[in-house]
């Protein structure tokens, strides 16, 4: 096998994120479940984008925000996702490159607007995310760049992306290409309510090996397995992955493979400000020490420390040299 031009491959919505706080008396006299990800048309949106008090525009997605932390930590990525011929597809695509990604992706043309999420943070951090996918879910089978797929030491997928058929075929195309090229593929389960819609597929994922590594939170693995126990969940997870790993809020996190479990506790938050992007930096964390070598342990130290830079300032991705600050703390 070659070496891996590319260290991770990130596969997800290309989503323009819009971030304003909020109070819960808002999210409930709009009919907002606290903590959801709701899938929204355009005029809800527009309605929302409407009654939302000052934001924060970003270009974000899930998988783009774990591509973002992975380059900002020093590795080699590429991105695939979808957006419009439109202002903000251009804005996305230069974000993405300006990072160093590889991210070439044909833009979609005469069709639906570039998605866009509303993300409404909430006095203690939690966020409730209403998004309208537009572009995003027109990703197809034709958009994986199987040399760039061949390339990749590991292809990362949001469960997110789960939604259309279209988008589903795309990704097992690329798992396909990647087990033939003697590469890993990854998956992160997004959110809980993402877990119940398509908990049969998911876990026929894993169980079937399309899938070599799984990232999760505590609530969408007890969502995966239907059941309030961790212990419970944590052991179904550890029989049907070869590599997990979950994150358990302030409790740290736990990276699971065979027999093997490390519980590595979370690194001390000066102040929790917006739990944005958390599972999305700590999965950029844990995929590069594991590209480098750096062992299970290691590796979810790592991803502990990406997660807790992020919740300490709006906005998903990383403000500060990510790399820099490992080095700093010893990490790297």
């Amino acid at each position: 096998m070659t070496k891996a031009c590319f260290d991770v491959l990130g596969i997800g919505n290309a989503i323009v994120d819009v971030l304003a706080k909020t109070e819960d008396d808002f999210l409930v006299a709009e009919g907002l479940h606290k903590g959801s990800m709701n899938l929204i048309d355009t005029e809800r949106a527009e309605y929302l984008y409407n009654r939302m008090g000052p934001a924060i525009e970003a270009s974000g997605g899930s998988a783009g925000n774990t591509v973002f932390g992975l380059a900002s930590l020093g590795a080699s990525t590429a991105f695939f996702g979808k957006v419009a011929d439109d202002q903000l597809g251009e804005i996305f695509g230069h974000d993405m490159r300006s990072l160093g990604a590889h991210f070439e992706c044909a833009p979609l043309i005469g069709g639906v607007p570039t998605a866009r999420s509303m993300i409404l943070i909430s006095p203690d951090g939690e966020r409730t995310m209403n998004t309208y996918l537009g572009a995003a879910v027109e990703l197809t089978e034709a958009d994986i760049d199987e040399e760039i797929v061949s390339k990749s030491a590991i292809t990362y997928m949001e469960g997110y992306l789960w939604d259309k058929e279209n988008a589903k075929n795309a990704f097992r195309k690329a798992a396909r290409v990647a087990h033939q090229a003697g590469r890993k593929v990854s998956i992160t389960l997004s959110d809980s309510f993402c877990v119940d819609r398509f908990r049969s597929e998911f876990l026929e994922l894993l169980r079937t090996g399309q899938v070599d590594i799984v990232f999760a939170n505590e609530p969408e693995v007890k969502a995966l397995y239907q059941t309030a126990d961790r212990g419970t969940a944590l052991n179904a997870l550890r029989a049907d992955t070869k590599l997990s790993a979950v994150t358990l809020g302030a409790e740290g996190s736990v990276a699971i493979s065979g027999n093997e479990t490390f519980h590595v506790p979370a690194c001390q938050v000066r102040e929790l400000v917006d739990t944005t992007g958390a599972g999305d930096l700590y999965a950029a964390g844990f995929l590069y020490g594991i590209t480098h070598d750096m062992g299970l342990e290691r590796s979810a130290t790592l991803g502990n420390f990406a997660a807790a830079e992020v919740i300490q300032h709006i906005g998903p991705r990383p403000e500060h040299d990510m790399r820099q600050a490992a080095e700093q703390a010893g990490l790297l």
